[in-house]
């Protein structure tokens, strides 16, 4: 929309003025050539008249809805816009200094998603009113800014992803209009939270229908598509006029979100001035003429072009479409159904290529349990064996244990029977000889029950060490089973859903799909937008609802003493329940005389 002007690589000293675009955005005049920042160079003509360079401007563009737009210039500190049918240096601008030329919207729409076809007029317009907002040239509530920021973080960045639109991503965004920011004891992390969570929600939006959820928030702001003019009565009272696509509207100069007097484009006749006296004419010939007076002739001129010009349009709706108007919406629609389509065929082969990942991290998580299954099966048979080992090893020292035992068993006995054989004859000889004998007894008897411990511990270890086998035998046996589980699923049959070409790993071959608009697919589509239409409503009751909330919950953290006269004006009306176009229809059921007579007497 608005650009600066800025030199063109390549020109060199002797080459006056140029013209530079950027999305739209304003141009320097040259006499000699107009250079557009493509490729393309334009010579330009000492007789071109406005409407070659505006035409030429659109052409670069590719803009077919002309009639909203104009190339408009400063001049004295009042705005004045290139008259078409007027040679470009006949203006009123410098004939030696290069002049700005700023590619504009100076008709807004009605409804912006019924008039605004072409896909490059809704960007335009987008970015026009966006900056208009961030300028406060138009009052918007903290809430719907909040709101607005979050589409216009769509038409940007896509689709959220938490993986990458990670906390800060906004740092170096302009998205909030510094007024709301000062409103607010709110930290820009704390504004970010808030944005981010809506923009969370617009998953699956395009730039172009962000753009448009854009127009049609803004459009119901108080202060959109309006122009502001001070004017004086007959009573010489200070006042404003708005001039916008549904009339004439009479304000307070200290409140220009909600009018005094609205006069409705069908409602009007004539419109005429002489020198500074503005003279209007109502419909209803019974009806006394009402004049303003503004505070410079150019001022009346630039009304003027205005009302006529927005008049035409109220008045063009209200009428069957011109053929080209009617060539553009079906082209419109077309191209609508195209991309649908398009986002549709994509949205299936994200869908497929998510299924597929799932299904390739599934199958390699399978994949590492086997074989950590498979390791653990391996020390386990690896422990079994050494278990195996131990208990054999035991064993067999158990039975030379028992051996030996049993042999010095043996030895007692023999020893007891020498004792015996050979006993002192005296008493005493005879009292220690049965001590001995009793000894060796008690020896002997521990030494058999030893012996039979010994028994029993080794047929213990011979039924562990088959046990230890046992086990090794079942553990070679679950791992062979794990092998044999751990090779890929066969190859899906064709009958299965194919997933697209360029999923890696996957031999499998995408779909192709047809793009030929046939009725049924135009059926398709129109049961869609019907659909959309239930959805729509569903969405802007909860939609209201969110505002409310938001407004609820950053209410604690206003800091009043802050708040602007636009502020106080906009809450007060908030609470009587009034909006742009309730206003407008209340001040409307008044008849026309009366509201003449109410401005005469303002």
């Amino acid at each position: 929309m608005e650009m600066s002007r800025e030199s063109i690589p390549g020109m060199g000293e002797g080459q006056e003025n140029s013209c530079g675009w950027r999305d739209g955005g304003s141009c320097s005049w040259n006499r000699r050539r107009l250079v557009t920042l493509d490729p393309r160079v334009y010579e330009g003509k000492m007789k071109w008249k406005g409407k070659d360079l505006f035409d030429l401007v659109c052409r670069t563009l590719g803009l077919r809805e002309t009639w909203f737009f104009g190339l408009q210039y400063t001049i004295k500190d009042t705005v004045a816009w290139l008259k078409m049918d007027k040679k470009v240096l006949d203006h009123d601008v410098s004939k030696e200094e290069p002049v700005t030329f700023h590619f504009l919207a100076k008709f807004y729409p009605e409804n912006a998603e019924e008039e605004l076809v072409q896909e490059i007029t809704q960007h335009l317009f987008f970015l026009q009113v966006k900056k208009q907002i961030l300028d406060e040239k138009i009052y918007c509530p903290p809430e719907a800014s909040v709101l607005l920021a979050s589409y216009a973080v769509q038409a940007k960045y896509g689709d959220y992803d938490p993986s990458v639109h990670k906390r800060g991503f906004l740092a170096q965004e302009e998205l909030l209009p510094k007024r709301v920011i000062n409103l607010y004891q709110m930290t820009q992390e704390m504004w970010e939270e808030r944005i981010t969570s809506w923009y969370a929600e617009h998953r699956g939006r395009a730039r172009d229908e962000a753009e448009m959820e854009y127009l049609k928030i803004a459009q119901d702001l108080e202060m959109y598509g309006v122009n502001y003019f001070a004017i004086r009565n007959k009573k010489g009272t200070e006042l404003l006029l708005g001039v916008d696509a549904l009339g004439l509207h009479i304000y307070d100069p200290e409140n220009r979100l909600t009018p005094k007097i609205s006069f409705p484009w069908n409602e009007i006749r004539n419109i005429s001035y002489s020198d500074k006296e503005f003279t209007i004419k109502p419909l209803d010939k019974k009806i006394d003429v009402f004049k303003f007076n503004s505070s410079k002739l150019r001022v009346n001129k630039l009304i003027l072009q205005l009302c006529i010009g927005n008049h035409d349009l109220f008045m063009r709706r209200r009428k069957a479409d011109s053929l080209e108007v009617q060539q553009m919406k079906a082209q419109a629609r077309e191209e609508k159904a195209r991309k649908q389509m398009e986002r549709q065929r994509l949205a299936r082969e994200k869908q497929m290529r998510e299924e597929a990942e799932r299904t390739r991290d599934e199958l390699e998580r399978r994949l590492l349990q086997l074989k950590e299954e498979a390791t653990m099966a391996n020390e386990a048979l690896m422990r079994s064996e050494e278990t195996a080992d131990l208990l054999a090893e035991k064993a067999q020292i158990t039975e030379e244990e028992a051996k030996l035992l049993a042999q010095k068993a043996a030895e007692a006995e023999q020893e007891m029977q020498r004792v015996k054989a050979t006993a002192i004859r005296t008493e005493e000889e005879k009292r220690l000889m049965e001590q001995k004998v009793l000894e060796a007894e008690m020896l002997a008897l521990k030494m058999a029950e030893e012996s039979e411990r010994r028994a029993k511990e080794a047929d213990q270890l011979k039924q562990d060490l088959q046990e230890a086998r046992e086990s090794e035998r079942r553990a070679k046996q679950k791992l062979l089973e794990i092998t044999s589980k751990a090779s890929y699923p066969p190859p899906m049959s064709s009958s299965t859903t194919a997933l697209p070409p360029d999923v890696p790993g996957f031999g499998l071959i995408g779909e192709s799909l047809s793009f030929d608009f046939k009725d049924t697919d135009m059926k398709r589509l129109s049961m869609e937008i019907e659909k959309e239409k239930v959805e729509y409503m569903e969405k802007s009751k909860h939609l209201q609802e969110q505002l409310n909330e938001l407004k609820t919950e950053i209410e604690a953290l206003k800091l009043k003493e802050r708040e602007t006269a636009l502020d106080i004006l906009h809450s007060e009306s908030a609470d009587r329940g009034g909006s742009k176009h309730n206003t407008i229809r209340k001040l409307t059921l008044q008849s026309t005389k009366s509201r003449v007579a109410f401005f005469e007497e303002l």
